[in-house]
């Protein structure tokens, strides 16, 4: 995308972007709200990468496809290989020349009325990325725009203790909603628009990243070329949280994360802080989690962290930059 020339037309005005990997079912109905929602406009594609799903997920949707009106603007690309949540939108990014890109997960769905929305925010903004209102199933509103995660963050996720969030709270990631618009420093690509321009300029999502973090990578690559996230609370998505991955889950019930998740914390740090990033972040964690212990002096119950936590921290720790899958080989 970073070498197409500016001055050429661009072949839709939105391209919305989906990675489907064994989510068959989901991601079908994820595609039916978008199609639903833009209704009889033609100037908009649905792209549906499948990342190497081979569990039949990928013919049942082609099936679907071909179920549906001849005209009916989607596309179904299969990657040879499963590269992540990076490596799966940059194939939907690279697609088609776009005004705008939707990027949305495949246990999502749009609300009536969601692409002529934000499409009307872009008008007359200098944003390059904007944000949606995305609720749980039952309506309930979830946090999607946060702070950018820092060593001083770190340490509040390794203390899980209100006096130590309340001293920190400038530092404290997730932010109350609607957020301060100087303050959203990412925002969740559960389902976010990015402009064209924005993508041409600073070029495609770090494919280093397997999956998470790099959300927050690319909306701070972006803020520091000078693009900045808008929050669009008129249009609404609903975000099935857990049903395209596992570390929500694991984290729920303090079970070891994956080691793609330590690597990708450990890339983000890097690039965010530095080559010291990675290691105060971890120093950061490691007083957390002596607050946390603290808390035995006053009896009171030491929260624990997720398995091995004090051991996969340090996951990619010297060579940072490596690809965040190979560290789960």
């Amino acid at each position: 995308m970073a070498g197409v020339s500016p001055e050429m037309a661009n072949d839709y005005r939105l391209v919305i972007s989906i990675i489907n990997y064994r989510t068959g079912e989901l991601t079908w109905d994820c595609v039916r709200s978008v199609l639903a929602d833009l209704g009889t406009r033609r100037d908009a594609l649905v792209v549906v990468i499948d990342n190497a799903s081979g569990d039949g997920s990928a013919e049942f949707l082609e099936q679907k496809f071909g179920e549906l009106d001849g005209d009916a603007p989607v596309r179904l690309i299969r990657s040879a290989t499963n590269s992540g949540f990076s490596g799966g939108h940059n194939l939907g990014l690279a697609a088609a020349r776009a005004d705008y890109y939707l990027i949305l997960n495949s246990d999502a769905v749009l609300r009536p009325g969601f692409c002529d929305t934000i499409l009307a925010a872009t008008e007359g903004s200098r944003a390059g990325l904007f944000a949606p209102r995305i609720d749980y199933e039952d309506g309930e509103q979830q946090v999607s725009c946060f702070r950018l995660p820092s060593p001083f963050s770190e340490v509040i996720r390794g203390a899980m203790s209100g006096p130590v969030t309340r001293a920190l709270r400038r530092w404290d990631v997730p932010l109350k909603m609607p957020p301060a618009p100087d303050q959203i420093g990412w925002a969740s690509f559960a389902c976010i628009l990015l402009s064209g321009r924005m993508v041409q300029e600073i070029g495609p999502m770090d494919d280093g990243y397997f999956l998470y973090y790099e959300d927050t990578e690319y909306c701070l690559r972006a803020r520091r070329a000078g693009w900045r996230v808008n929050y669009v609370p008129q249009a609404v998505a609903v975000h099935f949280c857990g049903g395209s991955g596992p570390v929500t889950e694991l984290g729920a019930a303090r079970k070891r994360l994956p080691a793609y998740f330590y690597a990708s914390r450990t890339r983000f740090m890097r690039q965010a802080y530095g080559m010291a990033g990675p290691f105060l972040a971890n120093i950061g964690w490691y007083l957390g989690r002596g607050f946390a212990r603290a808390r035995r002096l006053a009896g009171k119950r030491v929260p624990p962290a997720n398995a091995s936590e004090a051991k996969d921290i340090w996951t990619n720790f010297g060579h940072p930059l490596g690809e965040s899958r190979k560290a789960d080989a």
